[in-house]
């Protein structure tokens, strides 16, 4: 694949929700590690933590108006608790999200999923786990195609 774009910067913003870390995390390494078996310099990546999914657009905006990166690239799990509707919260993020990206021109990226029925058992554990290796990757490779297209317009 190896389409990583010649960016001085090689930056990128992984920005991660804590709640529901262990399955988050997931995604962001599974990110992390495809952008590094396509020659992403391990340095160039920089993590930082919120709170939850809704905390997320705001420090995207802030890295992206700070001119470091590249891309930035969102990780979060929004789930039904029940109480309130967890729609309107992940509608609120992506909607976020793309308003960052489309005024500031820095792409964004996101994984941040709203699964219908997530329960706090093993099997869900397991499952949300491995699809969230799987959203991971596909963000990565999102990331290099998106990055090399731009970089193609550019020149």
């Amino acid at each position: 694949m190896n389409q990583i774009p010649k960016f001085p910067s090689r930056r990128l913003a992984a920005i991660s929700a804590q709640w529901h870390a262990a399955i988050v995390h997931r995604a962001r390494d599974a990110c992390t590690d495809e952008l590094l078996r396509e020659g992403w310099p391990p340095d160039g990546i920089e993590y930082l933590e919120v709170p939850g999914a809704f905390e997320i657009p705001l420090l995207a905006r802030r890295l992206a108006d700070s001119g470091r990166f590249d891309a930035i690239v969102a990780f979060g799990l929004v789930v039904d608790g029940g109480i309130y509707r967890h729609d309107f919260v992940g509608r609120a993020v992506i909607d976020g999200l793309m308003r960052v990206q489309l005024d500031t021109g820095v792409p964004v990226f996101s994984a941040v999923l709203t699964p219908h029925h997530f329960h706090e058992h093993p099997v869900h554990q397991q499952q949300f786990g491995e699809h969230f290796v799987l959203k991971g990757t596909e963000a990565a490779r999102a990331v290099l195609q998106t990055l090399a297209v731009h970089q193609r317009q550019a020149a």
